[in-house]
C-alpha cells in the first residue's frame, strides 16, 4: 500500500466517523481557501478582509430609528454577523446561501462583525 493510498484510506475513514456538520465545516473552510477568502479565525478588528462562507441566519431587526438586516456567516471556521443598515431585504440574502463579503471587520459583543459588507452570491457547488 502506498502513502497515497494511506491518505485516500484515512479520508475514507474519516468521512465514515465524523460529525455531518464537521464534515459540511471543512469543505466550506477548503472552498472558502480556494476562492482566496480569508479564515473567519484569523481576522482581527480593524483588518480589510473578504470571508466567504454559508449564511446561517437571516433576520430583520428593527428599532425606533432604523431597521437592520442582520445575517450570521459562517465560514467553517467561526461565525461573522453581517449588518446592513437601513435595510429591511435584500435579494439572494437568505439561510443557506453561500456568499463572499468584503469590508473592515469590527467587534460587537465580543463577536466579529461586517457593517455594510460589499457581498458577492456565489452559485452552489454541484
Amino acid at each position: 500500500m502506498s502513502a497515497k493510498d494511506g491518505g485516500y484510506f484515512s479520508r475514507l475513514v474519516r468521512k465514515l466517523t465524523s460529525d455531518v456538520d464537521e464534515l459540511d465545516a471543512d469543505e466550506m473552510s477548503m472552498r472558502s481557501g480556494a476562492e482566496g477568502a480569508q479564515r473567519a479565525c484569523d481576522c482581527r478588528s480593524g483588518e480589510e478582509v473578504t470571508v466567504m462562507g454559508r449564511l446561517r441566519s437571516v433576520e430583520l431587526c428593527p428599532t425606533n430609528e432604523a431597521a437592520t438586516l442582520e445575517a450570521e456567516l459562517f465560514d467553517g471556521t467561526q461565525g461573522v454577523t453581517l449588518i446592513w443598515l437601513g435595510r429591511r431585504r435584500i435579494p439572494g440574502i437568505e439561510p443557506g446561501r453561500t456568499i463572499k463579503v468584503r469590508g473592515r471587520m469590527a467587534e460587537r459583543d465580543g463577536q466579529k462583525v461586517l457593517y455594510n459588507p460589499y457581498y458577492e452570491l456565489q452559485s452552489p457547488v454541484s
